[in-house]
């Protein structure tokens, strides 16, 4: 695929995956019909089916993944490294941390928006701390440590909430939301984290040009005007507040953001500015893929997304780290 064909084919194949989404289920749904469905000509059924699980199921996935991917790009981008994604900056897991909290307390008894509420004050905590560090340092690598460090600490804090669990019930829902999933999801959480979503994404697209200066070197860029502090704030802040969104909208999911650029970034030639979009469109296309997977399998309970995402994305994963050292020599 050529890079002029790259995006319109990526939206082509991203709006079948969703309607593809919409056919399949626990029974499977002609195309007539969810066509009928869709412009309000069905009986009340198939649109109940349609518009209250299927379809905002598929748009759950897809947006969750373009956030990844498109966070995953301007995170490579400024750290000039194919192996960062949103997880890199502690961003994730202090999101499923402050969610893990609100299930250890039981907060989503009081209200169903405790846990998405919960999850973005825990990715806004971590973009504020981010900001912050990024703010004091020229460092990238110093940048990195801090982001590790929070993962770290974050992963340990949920490993210990877990661990404090005061009955199976609260421990279930907590590893069933660190697993990830979209099942389940309604218009109603879509609009809730639509906002985030979509400012997260338009701070990354609004500052993209100066990912592609990062590509000189820091030395080079501030040397053509880049101002590198505002530029590590805005994409720190871009990305936190679109993973942030993701994780309130399906949990945790990893790898999405490492392996969509890492395909996308040949037919742009290595440009990390024309990244963005692509990698958004292409992440977002996997997930609602890996949906329709998990759906379809013949399991006795249905997987989970994030461990899905995770099988296809490890494997992926290990293979960029191997070939990025074998290029180093």
């Amino acid at each position: 695929m050529t890079g002029r064909l790259l995006i319109p084919g990526l939206i082509a194949a991203s709006a079948c995956a969703i309607f593809t989404a919409c056919l399949l289920g626990s029974t499977l749904m002609p195309a007539d019909r969810v066509l009928s469905a869709f412009f309000g000509g069905a009986d009340a059924g198939d649109r109940l089916v349609i518009w209250q699980i299927r379809l905002p199921r598929a748009l759950a996935a897809y947006l969750t993944g373009a956030a990844l991917g498109i966070s995953g790009a301007a995170l490579q981008g400024l750290l000039r490294n194919p192996l960062a994604e949103p997880g890199v900056l502690g961003v994730s897991a202090s999101a499923s941390l402050f969610a893990t909290f609100s299930l250890y307390y039981g907060l989503t008894a009081l209200s169903p928006w405790a846990l998405p509420v919960s999850a973005i004050l825990g990715a806004l905590a971590a973009t504020a701390l981010i900001a912050l560090a990024a703010i004091r340092t020229r460092s990238v690598v110093t940048l990195i440590l801090i982001g590790v460090g929070l993962s770290s600490f974050a992963g340990a804090a949920m490993s210990l909430l877990m661990n404090l669990a005061p009955n199976p019930f609260s421990l279930s829902d907590m590893i069933n939301w660190m697993l990830g999933s979209v099942a389940n999801r309604s218009f109603e959480d879509l609009a809730f984290a639509f906002p985030f979503l979509l400012a997260g994404g338009g701070i990354l697209l609004a500052s993209r040009r100066g990912l592609s200066a990062l590509t000189l070197g820091e030395e080079a860029a501030s040397g053509i005007g880049l101002n590198l502090r505002n530029q590590r704030i805005l994409t720190v802040l871009g990305a936190g507040l679109a993973t942030g969104g993701s994780v309130a909208l399906a949990g945790a999911i990893g790898f999405v953001g490492i392996v969509a650029p890492h395909v996308i970034r040949p037919f742009v030639k290595h440009d990390p500015a024309r990244s963005l979009v692509p990698s958004a469109l292409l992440a977002g296309l996997f997930l609602v893929v890996a949906d329709i997977g998990v759906r379809i399998l013949p399991t006795p309970f249905e997987l989970k997304l994030g461990v899905v995402a995770a099988l296809f994305g490890a494997p992926a994963f290990v293979w960029i780290a191997m070939r990025r050292r074998a290029l180093n020599g």
